[in-house]
């Protein structure tokens, strides 16, 4: 039975191991310039270019076309997406996956609102290669990576808001307070798929500090943890030791944002997702 992951960029992943997997890129659209995230983005130009840029900036999803073709060469596709209230991605893929069944009606395809970004959603593509690899069946796995979802949590810090002013999902008074007075806000995806602020800290240290209390209250107990940054690694070595310091054998990753979390977390952002001690 032949199997593929098809993801919006989102997951920051650019290739699975053993198992067939596409990315369909999102696109950061400014009045001056485009960017596709895909394999080709230059994160670091694109950082460069809009933390000068003033106007308006928003986000662009896959459209139907784009995830049918991602569909096309498979026969049981697991579709996975950012969280539906952030984007139309996956709105679009429902819709290009029921036109895709009206055209194959052989063909399987599950899409997966991830209610989340970035790690988060690594994780659960890790989880489907696993399940996939295991030789399941697509109804059995469908209702484990379902079950999975309810035990993976998401949490984040943000040193800079400017992207999110000009995209207008925060006010600019907002922005421009965070980087005068160098706070930094940190969040969490909530059960509703929001990315919500929860805290405001001043430095580095207290942010740590905060992220390893929303990690803690989640229910952490040393199993996958997965710390995506907007290139700041430092910060990233950092919540990795002090994670090993309490639980030495947790698997633990760490990688860059692509672009569309980039575009979002901009620089020294993180993003952490994790496994709750009782999946």
């Amino acid at each position: 039975m032949k199997y593929k992951i098809v993801s919006d960029s989102a997951c920051d992943l650019l290739s699975v191991p053993n198992v067939s997997f596409a990315s369909v890129p999102l696109k950061i659209i400014t009045d001056e310039k485009e960017f596709s995230d895909d394999n080709d983005l230059d994160i670091s130009n694109m950082l460069c270019f809009l933390e000068k840029y003033k106007g308006h900036s928003r986000t662009s999803c896959p459209n139907t076309a784009e995830w049918e073709k991602a569909f096309s060469d498979s026969d049981n596709i697991f579709c996975v997406t950012i969280t539906s209230t952030l984007s139309g991605s996956c709105n679009a893929a429902r819709t290009a996956a029921k036109n895709h069944r009206k055209s194959y009606p052989d063909k399987k395809i599950y899409v997966i609102d991830t209610l989340s970004t970035g790690p988060e959603a690594a994780l659960i593509i890790e989880k489907l290669r696993e399940l996939i690899l295991s030789d399941m069946a697509f109804e059995d796995i469908i209702k484990e990576i379902s079950e999975y979802q309810k035990h993976t949590h998401l949490v984040f810090s943000l040193e800079s808001m400017h992207n999110l002013a000009n995209n207008g999902r925060v006010s600019p008074f907002t922005a421009k307070l965070a980087g005068v007075l160098g706070i930094r806000v940190v969040g969490k995806a909530s059960e509703r798929g929001t990315l919500e602020v929860t805290n405001k800290t001043r430095g580095e240290r207290k942010m740590l500090s905060c992220i390893a209390e929303k990690i803690k209250e989640n229910g952490y107990g040393g199993k996958k943890i997965r710390i995506h940054h907007c290139e700041n690694p430092q910060s990233a070595e950092l919540i990795k030791e002090a994670v090993t310091a309490v639980f030495p054998k947790a698997d633990i990753d760490i990688r860059p944002t692509r672009g569309i979390n980039s575009f979002y977390a901009e620089r020294g952002g993180l993003i952490i997702a994790f496994e709750d001690g009782t999946n």
